[in-house]
């Protein structure tokens, strides 16, 4: 098997961070090779990272001449790209597989020295497919931050409240969790059937509320995903008809993910559902028609280390395999009026799931 060569921060690089469970706010090298892990960074970073996984072998970027480049009037981005190189030849590697994102300007002066690089997403996709213990608590951190902010958010509604004034208590409740979200979604009325619409405005009498929070735990950079919809004042009959059905829905995926089962065929089980009570989907729509009605995006994805990951709980998802974490949400919608949609978040188990959701589906 070729070695393996990862670039970048454990902030933006997800690859990055399944390796090496520390913040790290600049770039650094990971090689992988012979069994051996070894990461090249800054000095500033040597013990944390040692401290923190004593299995990493840490080299301080001085080991590969770091210090003689700069002297040499070398800018440092070109001097930390040679350490980079230099590393990897005294390692002994001549061929690796890297993340698509992996730079083009280290990998022409690693070609340039010999050392061949293949860009391999999928591997790199697969090896963050089954959480580590410590991904794995982060990502129940960041469901208890969702929980406490989702109470919040319920407790506020009414008529007149906006979108943005329970956005701002979620952030407030996030803070405290020691979470973080770049976006959180609070839409209404028409607005919660248009996907990723964040929301604004106040809500109206009648309006179902679509609340969507996806957290990022701050200390292991794994997120959660829930969604729960809501109404202000008494819920409209078609309004009830369709949450009953996205609990049916979620019900039945629930009962059915296991290692083996793929995410196609789970996204089926709830389309099928939708077709018995005249719903479209993905599954019955024309090829190339574009939904803005019914069931218009797949079950679910995996959640890790990104918010929407692998495996996908779509038309071509995937086998599951235990310890997957994924997000099931299925939801109905209708442009013009608004939507409905639930979503847990689940750990898939040797012999079958455990939900890592514990709040209630009540609409009001």
């Amino acid at each position: 098997m070729p070695d393996v060569l990862i670039h970048g921060d454990t902030i933006r690089s997800p690859e990055q961070r399944h390796e090496v469970p520390v913040a790290v706010p600049d770039p650094f090298l990971y090689v992988e090779r012979n069994g051996a892990r070894h990461v090249v960074v800054s000095a500033l970073e040597v013990e944390r990272i040692r401290e923190a996984d004593p299995g990493l072998e840490v080299h301080a970027m001085e080991e590969f001449g770091i210090d003689e480049l700069l002297a040499s009037g070398m800018h440092r981005d070109h001097a930390e790209l040679e350490v980079w190189t230099r590393a990897c030849g005294e390692l002994g590697v001549s061929e690796a597989v890297a993340p698509f994102a992996f730079p083009i300007g280290l990998g022409q002066k690693l070609w340039q020295s010999g050392v061949q690089v293949v860009a391999d997403p999928d591997l790199f996709k697969q090896r963050r497919r089954v959480k580590t213990e410590a991904e794995l608590a982060g990502i129940r951190r960041a469901q208890s931050a969702c929980e406490a902010a989702m109470s919040v958010a319920k407790g506020m509604l009414g008529e007149g409240v906006t979108s943005e004034e329970v956005r701002a208590a979620v952030e407030r409740v996030f803070t405290d969790h020691g979470a973080v979200a770049d976006e959180i979604i609070v839409s209404h009325g028409p607005q919660s059937a248009v996907g990723h619409e964040m929301g604004s405005g106040p809500f109206a009498d009648g309006d179902p509320v679509v609340i969507d929070l996806f957290p990022r735990d701050r200390a292991s950079g794994c997120y959660a995903d829930m969604t729960r919809t809501f109404v202000v004042g008494e819920p409209p009959d078609e309004l009830r008809a369709w949450h009953a059905l996205c609990g049916e829905g979620l019900d039945r995926a629930l009962h059915a993910i296991r290692p083996g089962i793929t995410g196609a065929e789970l996204h089926r089980l709830v389309c099928e559902l939708f077709h018995e009570h005249g719903h479209p989907t993905q599954l019955s729509k024309e090829p190339g028609e574009v939904l803005v009605d019914g069931f218009f995006h797949s079950l679910g994805h995996g959640v890790g280390l990104e918010v929407h990951e692998a495996p996908s709980l779509g038309r071509s998802g995937e086998e599951l395999v235990a310890g997957d974490v994924v997000a099931v949400e299925p939801g109905l919608y209708r442009s013009g009026y608004g939507g409905c949609r639930l979503e847990d978040l689940v750990l898939v188990t040797e012999d079958g799931c455990e939900n890592l959701t514990d709040f209630p589906y009540e609409l009001t």
